[in-house]
């Protein structure tokens, strides 16, 4: 064979090689889909048919944007596999969870929701692996430095119910779980209070699985009193079961007899003028925009109630891209409702780690890689849903408690003619009143 000949010969071979390596996807650029890039693997948990608390919508809402961000070709070249688990509301529960993202490979826990934070961040933080955007509902959230939190936790809820309260309550009443972190609470809603001079709350422990509350109602309404009192209840998914108790009070008439004085007052069912008389509210996630669609919208006892908010009211325009990707991807699951709060915080808490994940810019993404970026100051843009988010130390809060609050921000809302509406525009920053009650 000359030599030209074995030179046309190889290049033939080499050519159908490389075209071969194209169609099994090797050596196809970085970013298109199946490409070299290795896939990356996240967990998000919550708790699901229990008796407490449930948050069904948060994985539901992981499994959509999964299912989104991987027909735009992964997160950049990334396919995006999300491991779900259920919480079950328990520490073996959380803890078994946390053990299956260590063994499952999982670089990050994203928008996930439990109440058992020792349980589970310590097979985290043993493993190195990253807590992004979690529910906020307990103290390790805020004090482990492999928590990223995306607000400020019912820690900023209720010290901002306080300041909420404080513009219109002249006597408060709180009923709350009557658990550790039940007794957080009534400090930090009367650092709201307080910073207006008004008096502490009225504080009602109650059991948070109870079905029935007539005890606790009765003698929050009594303590609160008929002129310009407020009944705030934090019980989480027991809230409702509070307030069916309190509106079957005699003289309650079934209804929140409450006024939203910023907007000219409160309607009743018959469209007439609310008396003034015993007002209720709560804090998002114990109240929500399902909550009042369940219990007869613009007819809900919650007609009037204040409730104070993470994020801009429901309807607001920010959400807009949060609800296309449920639209596309979600239409006919039930579990993701937009208006949920737990399904908000679920898609921050995506966005911020698309956006680490994006400015990584590697092929290979481990969970030291996720948190090292976000120590080093790795800034997220949530696109008006909370303020610019970074984790770099002076970002943090530092209160003793809540040291690793960086969303300092809250909304004060009410219900009006069935819709959480912004009773006050924009957000309102509490970070000195969370520190206060630290």
């Amino acid at each position: 064979m000359t030599g030209r000949r074995l030179l046309s010969l190889l290049a033939s071979v080499t050519a159908a090689a490389a075209g071969a390596s194209l169609l099994t996807g090797c050596g196809v650029l970085p970013g298109a889909t199946g490409g070299s890039r290795e896939p990356v693997t996240v967990m998000t948990w919550a708790p699901d048919q229990t008796r407490a608390t449930n948050m069904p919508g948060m994985p539901a809402m992981a499994q959509a944007y999964a299912r989104w961000v991987n027909a735009q070709g992964g997160i950049d070249g990334h396919e995006l596999r999300v491991l779900t688990c259920n919480e079950q509301n328990t520490p073996a529960g959380a803890a078994g969870c946390a053990r299956r993202a260590v063994h499952e490979g999982a670089v990050a826990v994203v928008g996930s929701y439990s109440q058992n934070g020792r349980a589970f961040m310590a097979p985290l933080e043993a493993a190195g692996i990253p807590y992004i955007g979690g529910y906020g509902i307990t103290e390790d959230e805020f004090t482990s430095p492999l928590s990223y939190p995306v607000n400020g936790g019912v820690a900023s809820l209720v010290a901002g119910h306080g300041m909420q309260l404080a513009e219109s309550c002249r006597k408060v009443s709180l009923v709350r779980p009557d658990t550790l972190a039940g007794d957080q609470l009534t400090k930090l809603l009367d650092s709201g209070l307080k910073r207006a001079s008004k008096r502490g709350a009225v504080d009602i422990p109650a059991v948070e699985d109870a079905t029935e509350y007539t005890a606790q109602a009765a003698r929050a309404k009594e303590r609160a009193g008929s002129d310009g009192g407020c009944v705030a209840a934090v019980l989480g998914e027991r809230t409702q079961t509070f307030f069916d108790s309190f509106r079957r009070l005699p003289g309650s008439s079934g209804g929140a007899q409450a006024t939203d004085e910023g907007s000219g007052g409160g309607e009743d069912a018959n469209g007439s003028k609310a008396a003034r008389g015993v007002r209720i509210s709560s804090v998002l996630g114990s109240v929500g925009q399902p909550l009042i669609d369940r219990t007869g919208g613009a007819r809900s006892p919650f007609e009037g109630a204040y409730v104070t908010g993470w994020y801009p009211e429901a309807d607001d325009k920010s959400w807009a891209p949060m609800r296309k990707v449920i639209q596309e991807q979600a239409f006919a699951d039930n579990r993701v409702d937009p208006t949920d709060a737990g399904v908000q915080t679920t898609w921050i808490a995506y966005t911020v780690f698309r956006q680490v994940v994006e400015s990584l810019h590697t092929d290979k993404i481990t969970a030291a890689r996720v948190s090292e970026a976000l120590d080093r100051g790795a800034r997220v843009d949530t696109g008006g849903l909370t303020p610019p988010l970074r984790w770099m130390y002076e970002d943090l809060l530092g209160a003793s408690d809540f040291p690793r609050i960086v969303n300092r921000q809250v909304t004060f809302q009410v219900v009006r003619k069935g819709r959480l509406v912004a009773q006050k525009p924009g957000f309102v920053d509490v970070g000195a009143t969370v520190g206060a009650a630290g």
